[in-house]
């Protein structure tokens, strides 16, 4: 219930802009920062609530993100101002970021033998949240009112705060790993380097005509200084905010990559396809935005089926089969319609193919990097979503900053999905690094 709320928040919002921006009196811009806020909260919180549910405890920040989570909500709707809505959806996308993170360790801690499975089971969370998100978010925008996008949010949290108390069993003790003192610094540079560096792709994402270019270059230097010394940093101390063999060491640095261009690259490029089939196709929003949900079911089903076929199947085959199938799909998006296909269906068959290829990686993908250190199952957790999402953002940013301006910009999208589907295929080799495992772990 808790990722099913995040997930649905995290696309129901983008409806109700227009209705936000006439609501508070906003400017475009300023509307549009609720959403880059929330994003910039999210991927700065990943690995400081992964690390936090390690130290104090799983179920404690579940029910501290679920606390969060839903005060914010409630703030996001009664405010009244334009600034405030941003910052509470700063603290809104800190009580997210700690769902994926303490769920998985609870899991893992207490599922046994069938951890990897029900692990498995969140990728097919994800999607159906994608899909009925914009349909919530319509039908509030048109029959009540934008606030009542943040406040469905209140008695869900509500009641998952009251099943999560009921039910959820307490952690195991930790011993004297929880009296350790917490890597500040580490934790300080680590923040730095991640919102300098999305700062500056908002920045490359938005630029018009070359202005901009000065804090685009400043912010992107200062991100490399920041984790030039993170890196460091993590080398020295014996207690680091993040062991350095998750990031890069054997296997763990494969998955990491793995999951940024295989899952977090895509998820970026399908965001872009309801743009792509109004530029390219003239096909209405309402039609343009309802060919995600094609990509949604796909991915729910093939999740669904590799969790049952990943025992005997390892992690390397869905890798393989899911290229096949992406690639497949983001041919399809850059070649025009044939056999007197219309353009709407050739698109929603080639967003069900892209959505089915992420479908049958997602549970290897889970399962790969946490089979190594089940008991840093939230950290890494943290590490496998914040690749996502720093893939889907580098992504999105990189392809926008192309478009503007541009006067045949379906033209340019096909290429760049001729280009993703070239850039998976020449990452293919990638996959035997990925640890393999037949089996429960």
């Amino acid at each position: 219930m808790a990722l099913l709320m995040m997930a649905i928040d995290s696309t129901i919002v983008a409806t109700a802009l227009r209705a936000i921006q006439h609501g508070l009196q906003a400017s475009v811009n300023l509307a549009g920062w609720t959403i880059t806020a929330y994003s910039f909260g999210f991927v700065l919180m990943l690995p400081i609530s992964g690390k936090l549910s390690e130290r104090f405890g799983r179920r404690r920040i579940f029910i501290g993100s679920t606390v969060a989570f839903t005060l914010a909500s409630l703030g996001c709707g009664l405010a009244d101002n334009i600034y405030l809505l941003i910052v509470l959806r700063v603290l809104q996308a800190a009580g997210g970021a700690g769902f994926t993170p303490s769920a998985t360790g609870i899991i893992v801690d207490h599922f046994g033998s069938s951890r990897d499975r029900y692990v498995s089971l969140f990728g097919s969370i994800f999607p159906v949240g994608a899909m009925i998100g914009p349909i919530f978010g319509g039908f509030f925008v048109t029959w009540l009112s934008w606030r009542d996008v943040f406040y469905v949010n209140v008695p869900i949290g509500l009641l998952i705060l009251f099943l999560a108390l009921r039910y959820l069993p307490h952690d195991r003790p930790r011993g004297a790993k929880r009296l350790r003192k917490m890597d500040i610094p580490g934790i300080v540079l680590l923040g730095m380097g991640l919102l300098a560096g999305m700062l500056s792709i908002s920045a490359l994402g938005e630029m018009r005509f070359g202005v901009g270019w000065a804090w685009f270059v400043g912010l992107l230097v200062l991100a490399c200084v920041a984790f030039v010394m993170f890196f460091r940093h993590i080398q020295r101390v014996p207690a680091p905010f993040i062991v350095p063999r998750f990031i890069y060491g054997p296997g763990f640095g494969a998955v990491n990559l793995v999951n940024m261009i295989f899952s977090g690259s895509i998820i970026g490029a399908m965001a872009l396809v309801p743009l792509y089939a109004v530029n390219r196709y003239g096909i209405s929003a309402v039609g343009s935005g309802s060919l995600l949900t094609a990509q949604g079911a796909a991915a729910m089903i093939c999740s669904l089926s590799a969790v049952m076929l990943l025992r005997r199947s390892g992690y390397r085959l869905p890798l393989y089969v899911g290229s096949v199938l992406s690639v497949a799909g983001l041919l399809l998006l850059a070649l025009p319609p044939q056999w007197g296909i219309s353009p709407y269906a050739w698109l929603a068959f080639a967003a069900f193919l892209v959505g089915a290829g992420n479908g049958s990686i997602n549970p290897a993908m889970r399962n790969a990097g946490l089979q190594l250190a089940p008991e840093s199952s939230s950290m890494l957790a943290a590490l496998r979503t914040l690749s996502l999402q720093t893939g889907a953002i580098v992504t999105v940013s990189i392809v926008t900053a192309i478009l503007v301006g541009n006067e045949h910009q379906g033209a340019v999208q096909a290429w760049v999905y001729a280009f993703l589907a070239l850039l998976r295929l020449a990452a293919l080799p990638l996959v035997r690094s990925v640890p393999e495992q037949k089996g429960a772990w």
